[in-house]
């Protein structure tokens, strides 16, 4: 289904949302790419990110959402970055008209279809000693999504939420490097648990639920256009948040794993 993000809500936790994706592109070894790619790039900050660190480069960033897309443009002020709306499952490296030196992914191909197989034709179109990086979240079991099942299995309308709720495959980080490592790129996957304290100064009532409004929640939001099933689906899922994620001295400590893969094509083949 199609979705429609907010980036003012998706901006909220920012700096959490952002770690990973510093956290990947120090694995990422380009020291003077000519075509930068984000694929996924959302609202922008990270994308314009890319061009300060290669400010010689060409920089594209690709997204299918136009609401995201308004606000990276509306960011990028000095016109660094080439922001390029598209479905990722339709998007060729081709159509850049030159093969890109570095593409980066950015916890979104948890929203594409068959994206191993995108992943595989997208490396590719890598030009010789390319870059290829990627993130996706993998907390499908965590409590976060597994009380929005559940919330939404206890609902009068759960017929209607079941197709919101369904999410794509994300694979281990070995199945990530043994896929990118038999194309022949030198490949480092790992995942990373993060321990995100969100709303320390306690100004949110509940940060969790703030966090799945921006993401996660999106979908079934969209399903639930009466006013009073939007309610009692929102009540009840609160309810459930706050017992697993409970406010502590700190704020509330909200863990989020992590798989990350980043991979290398050599200028010249192994032996």
């Amino acid at each position: 289904m199609n979705t429609t993000w907010d980036p003012t809500q998706y901006a909220k936790f920012a700096d959490h949302r952002g770690r990973p994706f510093v956290d990947l592109l120090a694995r990422v070894g380009a020291n003077e790419p000519a075509l930068v790619v984000d694929l996924g790039c959302g609202n922008g900050p990270l994308t314009l990110g890319l061009a300060d660190r290669w400010p010689g480069a060409r920089v594209v960033g690709v997204d299918h959402s136009p609401q995201m897309l308004a606000a990276a443009r509306s960011l990028d002020t000095a016109g660094r970055v080439e922001w390029v709306e598209a479905d990722l499952a339709d998007w060729d490296p081709a159509s850049l008209g030159q093969a890109p030196d570095v593409i980066v992914t950015n916890a979104t191909l948890q929203w594409v279809p068959g994206h191993l197989e995108l992943v595989r034709h997208w490396v590719e179109g890598l030009a010789p000693n390319g870059w290829f990086a990627m993130q996706v979240p993998g907390n499908h079991d965590a409590p976060s999504h597994a009380l929005m099942r559940a919330t939404a299995a206890d609902h009068p309308a759960a017929d209607r939420l079941a197709p919101a709720l369904q999410r794509l495959a994300v694979l281990d980080p070995a199945d990530y490097v043994e896929a990118l490592g038999a194309l022949g790129l030198e490949v480092d996957g790992w995942e990373t648990t993060y321990l995100h304290v969100l709303d320390p100064l306690a100004q949110q009532d509940n940060p969790a639920l703030e966090w799945v409004r921006g993401t996660g929640l999106r979908p079934v939001l969209e399903v639930l256009t009466d006013d009073a099933e939007r309610a009692a689906f929102l009540a009840d899922y609160d309810a459930r948040l706050r017992a697993a994620y409970p406010r502590t001295a700190i704020g509330v400590v909200f863990p989020f794993r992590r798989v990350f893969a980043v991979a290398h094509r050599p200028s010249a083949p192994r032996a």
